[in-house]
């Protein structure tokens, strides 16, 4: 059955489940809730899952060739609220775990030209809010106009927005701090589901993406090429994805 969750101002429901107890049946609450037609994780604090998680990057090499990293070593807290849009993220990832498969580049990444690991240890990500992509979704925009021919005409109209599916997708904002520069970026997340483990763990998966400048964050260091252009892109791209368990 359903029980609605007044706290939750999205028509947040819990979904509870029947399973059997010696002779007769007990109600036990399921890791998940109903919002606006996704099933998401009961609030709580949620902890990015080491065995499961990958924190990556790509950067173009002399304009040709987009070059794979990562680091190994980070480390998230995420604070499901109530409201799905008022949960926090925190995260920290440690510089020297950068690894992009060839130890000299490696090296040259944790130097002074880029990363300076010896001064600076981490990299830091703080949320400042989250927004819902639904009605940004060109599915969710196609199905309001479809399902409402005055606004095809431009006429104002009330009418609520239909869709045909609910969308997993959010925009994270907050701040990227690397080395002693701490500026605005957007995290674009995709939402992957919230399960139960075998191990009775409550678990949700994700993945997100972000593009930033890195001269915006002082990794200005460049060679300019003979033939145009330069060695190292100067757009950095974040791809991230892993599961997070809940604390608390």
């Amino acid at each position: 059955m359903h029980v609605r969750t007044s706290a939750c101002p999205n028509e947040c429901r819990v979904n509870r489940r029947e399973v059997p107890r010696g002779r007769g049946y007990v109600n036990v609450d399921r890791p998940i809730r109903e919002w606006n037609g996704l099933m998401i994780p009961d609030p709580g604090v949620y902890t990015l899952d080491e065995a499961h998680k990958r924190i990556g990057f790509v950067a173009q090499h002399m304009m040709v060739s987009p070059i794979r990293g990562e680091f190994a070593q980070g480390n998230a807290s995420i604070l499901v609220a109530e409201d799905p849009l008022q949960s926090q993220v925190s995260a920290t990832i440690r510089a020297d775990s950068i690894n992009t498969h060839n130890p000299e580049r490696d090296t040259h990444l944790s130097s002074p030209d880029f990363l300076d690991v010896e001064r600076y240890k981490t990299l830091e990500f703080r949320s400042t809010g989250i927004t819902w992509e639904a009605d940004s979704d060109p599915i969710f925009q196609w199905a309001r106009l479809r399902n409402n021919p005055l606004a095809r005409r431009g006429a104002p109209s009330d009418l609520p927005a239909a869709a045909t599916r609910a969308s997993g997708r959010f925009v994270v904002s907050g701040i990227l701090t690397i080395k002693d520069v701490t500026r605005p970026i957007s995290l674009h997340m995709e939402f992957g589901g919230a399960r139960r483990d075998p191990y009775g763990r409550d678990i949700f998966g994700f993945s997100a993406t972000a593009e930033f400048e890195r001269e915006d964050y002082g990794l200005v260091w460049n060679v300019l090429l003979e033939s145009g252009g330069v060695l190292v892109g100067k757009k950095v791209r974040i791809e991230i994805a892993g599961e997070a368990i809940r604390e608390s």
